[in-house]
């Protein structure tokens, strides 16, 4: 009798052994590498704290799934990243998320490429949120890089689709920052203002170092020298928020048409500028959609991290990197990275993206939305300044298909 107890019980330790074992959920590392220190620092801070929140609340609706985000400071500096990236990797990581710097972004493209050939069987991804050099999903497309924002040329396509239709604008001043994503904005201005409104003069063109500028005082004097009733700016973190303090000081009344006008500051410098009605965002969403899952989300977004969400896509991100893992019944990138390559998945706002096989560029709807007064009883307001975005245009994602260059090497 004893020995049959015996038996049943380490039959039954058994069973409960493998079944503690299934139950354990499939964990995966993910590196946020991006500037968390320095000029860039309120940008990085508010993207980490998106991504964690987003692990907590994917961890806890997906039982079978543990993501972790650990953030790695690179002070906006490509060189840094490659060494944090290293730190990540002998940590455990196999996803890299990064958005800050497209200089950065190509960088680590070349860095992940070069390592998934030296360690196969080891491979990592790496999840491009807010990188929008196009090159990156062109000539320097990689297989292990995908890209969850739209690139500058897609921006700006959708943005001169709208400004076609403005009259109004008649002068425009390009100013944006020093480094290859400026280069792109500035570029892609340039042609596509000449092909769809060849009418408009382009009254300045220059850039500015990379968040080294504390005073932009002199830009937007020759701005306002110039006679410009439009700028049109890539600039993000400190160089959007002070560039329209300077505006505001100088009152500058012109039309400002941006990339990441709300970023972290950049509500607050507006309302002191007194711009109102004047910014202009296009983005993949902002926090006064008509949506009510959207409403929701932000709601318990501001709760929880006292910060506005700046970053729609990384909750595209983060669940369609949940979707691919759970799909493919693994943590190993390559499987991941296989799931990835064609899906679908609603945004935030319950439209559908996809990612294009071609070059791992994601295709979403673009908002173009605008910054002013609004009533805090019906809408969300930004920084507390009592305006707050509202929308002023709406692409569809097959509206904002543009052909790519991509040659990708794919693994065997």
């Amino acid at each position: 009798m004893v020995k049959t107890l015996a038996r049943i019980t380490a039959a039954g330790l058994v069973a409960l052994a493998a079944s503690t074992a299934l139950a354990a959920p499939m964990s995966l590392k993910i590196a946020f590498v991006d500037p968390l220190s320095g000029g860039g620092a309120s940008t990085g801070e508010a993207g980490l704290k998106t991504f964690q929140f987003m692990a907590e609340q994917l961890n806890a609706k997906n039982p079978d799934l543990k993501l972790e985000v650990t953030g790695y400071d690179n002070k906006l500096n490509p060189q840094e990243s490659l060494v944090q990236l290293q730190k990540a990797i002998d940590s455990g990581a196999r996803v890299v998320v990064q958005g800050n710097g497209s200089s950065v972004g190509a960088a680590l493209i070349d860095f992940v490429g070069k390592y998934n050939d030296r360690n196969p069987g080891k491979e990592i991804i790496y999840l491009n949120y807010a990188a929008v050099d196009p090159a990156l999903t062109n000539a320097k497309c990689n297989y292990w890089h995908f890209r969850f924002d739209a690139n500058s040329d897609i921006k700006m396509a959708a943005l001169t689709n709208y400004i076609k239709g403005k009259p109004e604008v008649k002068k425009v001043y390009l100013i944006n920052q020093d480094y290859s994503h400026g280069q792109a904005v500035r570029a892609a201005a340039r042609a596509m203002l000449k092909e769809k409104r060849p009418d408009i003069q382009i009254v300045g063109d220059e850039v500015a170092p990379l968040q080294k500028v504390n005073d932009f005082s002199p830009y937007i004097a020759k701005i306002k020298a110039s006679g410009a009733d439009a700028v049109i700016t890539g600039n993000w973190a400190q160089d959007m928020a002070l560039l329209l303090k300077a505006a505001g000081d100088a009152g500058l009344q012109a039309n400002f048409y941006t990339y990441y006008g709300g970023g972290s500051g950049g509500p607050t410098a507006i309302k002191q500028a007194n711009l109102p009605d004047r910014v202009f965002q296009i983005s993949e969403g902002y926090a006064n959609i008509d949506s009510k899952a959207g409403h929701d989300f932000e709601t318990a977004f501001r709760a929880k991290t006292g910060q506005e969400l700046t970053y729609p896509r990384v909750v595209n991100l983060m669940n369609i990197l949940a979707k691919a893992t759970l799909a493919a019944k693994s943590t190993d990138p390559k499987a991941i990275a296989k799931a990835m390559d064609a899906i679908h998945n609603d945004t935030l706002y319950g439209k559908d993206s996809f990612i294009r096989p071609d070059d791992h560029q994601i295709f979403q709807p673009i908002y173009i939305s605008r910054f002013g007064p609004v009533d805090t009883t019906k809408v969300l307001d930004s920084e507390n300044t009592g305006w707050g975005w509202t929308g002023s245009g709406e692409v569809s994602a097959q509206d904002t298909l543009l052909p790519t260059t991509c040659k990708m090497d794919r693994p065997s």
